[in-house]
């Protein structure tokens, strides 16, 4: 048995919209690229409905409360619960605690970890983040990486 104990990028934080995401674990650090990215997002953030192509998803909550749509089910998911979002099938999530929610995105193959290291900042941890406007421009170029990174935006976001 052994244990990992350094990664390469592990621990890097960075502003991906609103969102403060670490890579706790890069999918570089082991044969399987299972990644582990610790997600805190504002209230009200929400995700467009979309399919991960390549792999499943294991959201755990760790703060706060959010509302899940996965493949026709609407449903809370507070701290403690664990969601799996299968590949293939259509979902999506908006945070619903008044301050906050923090969660681990857990993924296999490094698809999502891309995604979010392309279209994010480096953030310092004191820092706010970048406010970008939100522009159809922006927004092209967010489907159009996600679609890179075997990830098809379906639908609109959870309202």
């Amino acid at each position: 048995m052994s244990a990992q104990t350094r990664a390469e990028n592990a621990n890097q934080i960075l502003w991906f919209g609103d969102n403060l995401m670490t890579i706790r674990v890069p999918a570089s650090a082991g044969d399987d690229q299972i990644s582990v990215i610790e997600c805190r997002m504002p209230q009200g953030e929400t995700t467009p409905l979309h399919i991960t192509l390549s792999g499943d998803e294991v959201i755990h909550m760790l703060e706060g409360t959010m509302q899940f749509f996965v493949d026709g089910k609407d449903f809370p998911v507070h701290v403690g619960q664990t969601v799996m979002a299968p590949k293939g099938l259509p979902h999506n999530f908006r945070i619903e605690s008044t301050d906050a929610a923090t969660c681990l995105i857990v993924t296999q193959g490094a698809e999502f970890e891309q995604m979010v290291r392309q279209m994010s900042m480096p953030a310092p941890t004191d820092s706010l983040p970048p406010r970008a406007e939100r522009t159809p421009e922006t927004t092209q170029r967010f489907f159009d990486t996600c679609a890179q990174h075997n990830i098809e935006v379906v639908g609109a976001p959870l309202r």
